[in-house]
């Protein structure tokens, strides 16, 4: 089937064409001609297979009639992050290029100011995250009201306990007569009941089994320890080992080690850059650019960028943390193997996280091979090492050097001098003596005296952090002036 069968304007089509494509995939073949036809869509696909196009095409086409009204837009579409909803404006702007519409996309990091001037005007296409979607509304500056078609994309994330209170205050601001749209790479049961709120007798388009990965993707588990150290290092030898690796992701659960590990690998020579929801959005789009130019062929990111990132050329995604939900395995390595393409992925698995493994393969309907041995092996033969012990380049770092924290280094042993071998101190006669200042004879402090040194020492050290200024030495002059007393009568 073509896309000349699915219903779509003249428009629209040639937008397609111009971008190359002939063929709509299994999804958009099953969804755009239902959402032609004003039905509710709950849509479940691997990730990478167009979900994207498959709402923005059809929207296009139902868009040409009608005009929109100042800080009424005609259609809402829901992203969870900042990202994800910058790349659906970017497909409106390519597949959009005969269309006289306008887009504004509302997310945070950016000027309210520049916002409210393209939602006064007037859009016909709302793109927004919840968060900064609502701001605008409780500032008055947007009504919804006007909304013909909802939009919810990446719906398991969407519809999770963080989002759901914005979801359900957003879908109660839209007409009851609205369209809604559902789309997914992982729909879990209790998510797809809570989605029936929602939608109104939604049709279901299931193009693979839900949370499936692609067959394109070779997976493989490598069990490392639970020493930062050591797993670091067995990451940065999966990179140097790694087959016809042109580019990859590695993924982390939590924002601190994402930056940490970043430093490490920029340390050791690896040009990487960093991506996560600490960054502003400035940063975070340099970053996204300098990986897709390849300028920085390694992408060290948290979960902000497992969700619908379209880079088609990612050869490999590494997951130096094993994610806590398996449902985020299946958006993490999909960021490979995208339209058909070749990709590997690459898991650590350190002890104590075979519940988290069970769990991912209990969900994929598969087991994951090990590259090397497995974890039980591992354990069963002594303590893991990932590799040589980290120095920061070759050299061993010091306080203020080039190497790790000290925390991370084996303290060294230092020799002792024997009673054998330690020179005997030289006999001092009395007579040799140097007479000084009688001294007081030492007192051993008592418990209190320790704690208040310990207190007062602590005091000394939080005024030198603070460099709070002080008397010291110096009096000042003014105490210095004779004070004049008045004679009594």
């Amino acid at each position: 089937m073509s896309f000349d069968q699915l219903g779509l304007s003249e428009k629209v089509l040639e937008a397609v064409t111009a971008s190359g494509y002939t063929q709509p995939t299994p999804i958009q073949e099953q969804a755009i001609p239902h959402v032609l036809a004003r039905r509710d869509v709950l849509g479940i696909a691997q990730t990478g297979t167009g979900k994207t196009a498959a709402f923005t095409l059809p929207m296009l086409t139902l868009l040409e009639a009608g005009r929109a009204r100042a800080r009424m837009p005609r259609t809402l579409i829901l992203e969870p992050t900042r990202e994800l909803a910058a790349q659906v404006e970017e497909n409106f702007v390519k597949y959009g290029a005969n269309h006289k519409l306008s887009v504004a996309l509302l997310i945070g990091g950016v000027s309210f100011a520049d916002q409210d001037v393209k939602i006064t005007r007037g859009v016909d296409v709302l793109i927004a995250t919840p968060g900064r979607l609502l701001d605008h509304f409780e500032r008055g500056k947007l009504l919804l009201t006007g909304v013909e078609l909802l939009v919810i994309d990446e719906a398991d994330r969407m519809l999770d306990m963080g989002f759901i209170p914005d979801i359900e205050r957003i879908v109660k601001l839209t007409p009851f007569t609205r369209q809604t749209l559902f789309f997914s790479a992982t729909m879990p049961p209790e998510i797809q009941r809570l989605s029936e709120k929602f939608l109104s007798n939604p049709v279901k388009v299931e193009v693979a089994r839900p949370a499936s990965t692609a067959a394109t993707i070779v997976q493989k588990l490598v069990a490392t320890g639970g020493e930062a150290a050591a797993k670091r290092a067995m990451l940065r030898d999966l990179i140097r080992n790694a087959e016809e690796l042109q580019n990859g992701i590695i993924f982390c659960n939590r924002k601190r080690d994402v930056a940490v590990l970043h430093r490490s690998l920029q340390r050791h020579g690896f040009p990487a850059v960093a991506l996560h929801g600490d960054m502003d959005q400035r940063a975070r789009m340099i970053a996204l650019d300098q990986f897709r130019t390849g300028e920085a062929p390694l992408l060290v990111a948290s979960d902000v960028a497992a969700r619908g990132l379209d880079i088609p050329a990612v050869s490999h995604v590494f997951n130096y943390d094993i994610p806590h939900h398996a449902e985020d395995y299946v958006h993490r390595i999909g960021r490979t193997g995208r339209a058909g393409r070749k990709g590997a992925s690459y898991t650590l698995v350190a002890p104590g996280e075979e519940k988290s493994l069970t769990a991912i393969e209990k969900l994929i309907g598969r087991d994951i091979e090990w590259q090397g041995r497995t974890l039980a092996d591992a354990k069963a033969v002594g303590a893991i090492v990932g590799g040589r012990e980290e120095r920061g380049g070759g050299r061993r770092g010091g306080r203020g050097g080039r190497g790790e924290p000290r925390s991370e280094r084996a303290p060294q042993p230092r020799e002792r001098e024997t009673d054998a071998t330690a020179p005997a101190p030289a006999p001092v006669r009395h007579a040799e003596k140097k007479k000084g200042p009688e001294r007081e004879p030492r007192r051993e402090p008592r418990r209190d005296d320790r704690r208040d040194d310990r207190r007062g020492r602590g005091r000394a050290e939080e005024a030198d952090a603070f460099d709070s200024p002080s008397f010291g030495d110096h009096i000042p002059a003014f105490l210095l002036r004779p004070v004049a007393l008045k004679a009594k009568k």
